[in-house]
C-alpha cells in the first residue's frame, strides 16, 4: 500500500503546486482528513487518481477496494466520466460535513467484469457493466422495492465520499474505509447496482449516461414523456452537459423540444442537438413565441435564478421540474401557479430499473452525450475548465482509464 504520509520536501512541493493551481478549494475550516489504513485481508489494491489532502492536486495513488463477496462483481474500469458534481465534491464545495480526503471522485464508471461472486446471477465475466451514482441502498423499503433506490427511505449511499451505511450494507471490505469513486483501475460492487451495457455500445460515450442521461430520463419517464402514445411540447432550460442530453432524449422520444437559455449564444448548439425552437428567457418577444405552449419544462440551471419567465411558457397543468442544485431558496408567487393549475416539482437521478431502461433506449436509438476523452494527467485542467465554463457546448469529459494506466 502506498504510504499516505510524505516528507517535508514533498509537502512543500505539494503546497507550491497547489498555490499555482487555478482549482479553488472552498470551506477551509470544514473538511475531513481520513487517511486510508493498511490493506485489510478483505481488501485489494487498485491504482487510482485522487486528491490526498485539502488544497492538493490530483495524483496517482493506490487505494483500498473490497474483495469479491457472494453477490459482488469486480470489474476493470475502462472509462469514467467527469461530472460537475465531482468538481464540487473534490474541491469541498458541498455542504454537510465536508469532503473526506483522500477523495477519489467518479460516479460514471464503465468497464468489463473480471470476477463474480458465487451467488451472482445478473452478469458474467466478460460482460460490460456500468456503475452510476448509487453504490448501495437498503433494498428493503418501499422505494427500493419499487425500483426507486435513489429515494431509499434510509438514504442511498453515493458512489464516493461516503462511508458504508451503519443501517444496511451491501459493500464489503473494511467498514472504516470510505467509498472511493471511479477514477480507478478496478471497482467492486453488489450486482444489484450495476447496469448491463449492451454488446456493441460505445463504452466511452456510455459512461456519462449513468449520471447526465438518467438525470434527464427519469423526469421524462415520471411525467409521461416515455409513453409512445403521448406527444408533448417539452422545454429544456440550460444548454450545458445536462441540457444537451435532455434535448437529445426528448427529441429521440418524438416530442417537440424547445431549448431555453438566457442569451442567444447557444442557439446553434441547441438546434444541432435536436431543439425545434430556441427561446431567450431575458427577451419578452422571444418568450412570446412559446407562451402557454409547453407541457413540461426541465430546468437544469444549478444556481439561483428567477423561474418566472418559465412559468409563462407552461400550458394548463404544465409542470416545471427543477434539476439544478441551487444553494438559495427559489421564490415564486403562488398566483402564478393558480390560474393554470401549474406545478413545480423536482427529481434526483433515477433508480436502477429506470437507468437500465435509459441505457437500452440510448443504445437502440444511438443517443449519446458529446464527449472529450482525456487521460488522468489532465484531470486538474478539466476541473479548471468545468469551474469556469460549466460544460459549455454540452461536452462531457471522460477519462480513458486504460490509457492512463499506461502513462
Amino acid at each position: 500500500m502506498m504510504n499516505l504520509h510524505c516528507s517535508t520536501k514533498q509537502w512543500y512541493q505539494r503546497r507550491v503546486r497547489a498555490n499555482n493551481l487555478r482549482m479553488k478549494f472552498s470551506n477551509p475550516d470544514k473538511y475531513n482528513s481520513k487517511p486510508l489504513p493498511s490493506l485489510a485481508d478483505n481488501e485489494i489494491e487498485s491504482v487510482a487518481w485522487g486528491i490526498r489532502e485539502y488544497g492538493g492536486d490530483f495524483e496517482r495513488m493506490v487505494v483500498n477496494k473490497p474483495t469479491v463477496g457472494d453477490h459482488d462483481v469486480k470489474f476493470e474500469i475502462k472509462f469514467c466520466g467527469i461530472c460537475h458534481t465531482d468538481v464540487h465534491i473534490a474541491l469541498n464545495e458541498v455542504g454537510g460535513g465536508g469532503t473526506m480526503y483522500p477523495v477519489v471522485p467518479g460516479h460514471e464508471l464503465v468497464g468489463t467484469v473480471v470476477e463474480v461472486g458465487p451467488k451472482v446471477s445478473k452478469v458474467e465475466v466478460g460482460d460490460n457493466v456500468a456503475l452510476g451514482c448509487i453504490r448501495d441502498s437498503c433494498l428493503d423499503c418501499g422505494c427500493c422495492q419499487d425500483g426507486d433506490e435513489n429515494y431509499c427511505e434510509k438514504g442511498f449511499t453515493h458512489t464516493y465520499n461516503t462511508m458504508k451505511s451503519p443501517i444496511y450494507s451491501h459493500i464489503g471490505g473494511n467498514p472504516d474505509v470510505q467509498n472511493l469513486g471511479g477514477y480507478t483501475q478496478y471497482d467492486v460492487a453488489h450486482e444489484h447496482f450495476l447496469l448491463k451495457i449492451p454488446d456493441g455500445m460505445d463504452l466511452s460515450r456510455a459512461a456519462p449516461l449513468v449520471c447526465a442521461g438518467i438525470t434527464m430520463w427519469d423526469p421524462l419517464k415520471h411525467w409521461g414523456a416515455t409513453n409512445p402514445d403521448k406527444k408533448l411540447n417539452i422545454g429544456i432550460v440550460g444548454v450545458g452537459g445536462l441540457g444537451t442530453m435532455g434535448i437529445k432524449l426528448a427529441a429521440a422520444l418524438g416530442h417537440r423540444v424547445v431549448a431555453i437559455s438566457s442569451s442567444k449564444r447557444k442557439e446553434d448548439v441547441a438546434r444541432s442537438k435536436g431543439a425545434h425552437n430556441y427561446v431567450v428567457s431575458t427577451d419578452q418577444e422571444s418568450l412570446s413565441t412559446e407562451a402557454g405552449a409547453l407541457n413540461l419544462i426541465l430546468d437544469t440551471v444549478p444556481i439561483h435564478h428567477s423561474i418566472m419567465p418559465y412559468l409563462g411558457l407552461l400550458a394548463r397543468d404544465g409542470i416545471l421540474v427543477q434539476l439544478g442544485v441551487a444553494s438559495e431558496p427559489m421564490l415564486y408567487p403562488q398566483m402564478a401557479l393558480m390560474y393554470k393549475r401549474l406545478s413545480i416539482a423536482s427529481s434526483l437521478i433515477g433508480g436502477i430499473p429506470s437507468t437500465q431502461e435509459m441505457v437500452e433506449f440510448c443504445n437502440k436509438h444511438q443517443v449519446y452525450p458529446d464527449v472529450e476523452i482525456v487521460t488522468a494527467d489532465k484531470i486538474s485542467e478539466v476541473y479548471d475548465d468545468l469551474s469556469e465554463n460549466a460544460n459549455a457546448g454540452g461536452i462531457r469529459y471522460v477519462i480513458d482509464i486504460k490509457k492512463s494506466l499506461e502513462q
